[in-house]
């Protein structure tokens, strides 16, 4: 079994109906990964719908590249979802798509996968990038990064209170040998860490907070977020899976400000109509059945946000 066949879709019966796809609309998902959403949105439209897929990673581009090989409904966009106003494939959809989707953080194929070196259960080379063609890898970050500037990474976007306790023990490590695996990697954060969680291994945490980091991903979330505002046409959808709490938040606080509109101050006399909201809060998150997450565990935190735009 290859690791793109192991991919599941998180939240995708979900997803389709919370984009409220019509047959001859136009869609994008911003996050392809090995497409297990695109195909849900594809089997809902017709010969004059489309949809553009679109990622960083040359894997999931290689997976969409086959897919649109068996169906001209699709295009492929090799670019980070931040880029997404910015692409040849969406410059003639301003305004004009009827749904985009984004499925935020890290895709299965890339954790199961120890060459791409994301996950601490697989011992591989410590590299973390979700596309191999950028420059900084997590070997060269943890092996050249301050002690202060590696806790300060690992407490703000792992939420990690052992921090300064592991970036230290990280330093110490890397003066002995260069720290090249993963599992070099997990091993030293194992022992630093004094207070382990049940069910989480002590390096996971820290792990997510130095992946982050590598990819810049909570920066490129409010820009695509930005983007697919300008691109969605009145009554698109806006379907975003979160899965941890920072991303979560952005997406939430996004959502809320958009849906306020504009921001003048709490005693000026003027009416809900006259703020200038761009976005509507659809429902509540959403997140997965237990039988969903009894099948597949990477679904239990995941949040889904739903918003619609407004004129």
């Amino acid at each position: 079994m290859t690791f793109a066949s192991q991919h599941k879709a998180v939240l995708q019966v979900e997803a389709l109906k919370a984009l409220a796809v019509k047959a001859e609309g136009k869609y994008i998902d911003a996050t392809f990964g090995r497409g297990g959403h695109s195909r849900a949105i594809l089997s809902s439209l017709n010969s004059r719908g489309e949809l553009i897929a679109i990622d960083r990673d040359p894997d999931a581009i290689s997976a969409a590249n086959e897919l649109q090989k068996q169906d001209s409904r699709v295009q492929v966009a090799h670019a980070m979802f931040s880029q997404l106003g910015e692409l040849e494939a969406t410059k003639n959809l301003a305004g004009k798509t009827d749904g985009i989707l984004f499925d935020l953080g890290v895709s299965s194929p890339q954790l199961d996968n120890p060459l791409r070196g994301f996950s601490f259960m697989h011992s591989g080379p410590l590299d973390m990038r979700m596309n191999p063609m950028d420059k900084l890898s997590a070997e060269e970050w943890v092996n050249s990064a301050s002690e202060k500037e590696i806790a300060n990474v690992i407490f703000e976007y792992g939420e990690e209170k052992f921090s300064r306790r592991i970036a230290k023990r990280i330093v110490e490590a890397r003066a002995e040998i260069r720290i090249n695996t993963t599992g070099q990697l997990a091993e030293v954060i194992k022992k630093a860490n004094p207070s382990w969680e049940k069910d989480k291994h002590p390096a996971t945490r820290a792990f997510q907070a130095i992946r982050i980091r590598i990819n810049g991903e909570l920066e490129q979330i409010e820009k695509g977020l930005g983007d697919a505002l300008g691109l969605l046409r009145a009554g698109g959808r806006l379907v975003v899976i979160s899965f941890h709490s920072l991303e979560d938040r952005i997406v939430k606080k996004f959502i809320a400000e958009k849906a306020k509109g504009d921001n003048f101050p709490r005693d000026l006399p003027i009416t809900a109509a006259f703020l200038n909201p761009t976005l509507k809060k659809i429902g509540k998150p959403i997140k997965a059945a237990e039988q969903e997450v009894e099948n597949n565990a990477r679904a239990r935190s995941a949040v889904m946000r739903v918003a619609e735009k407004l004129n």
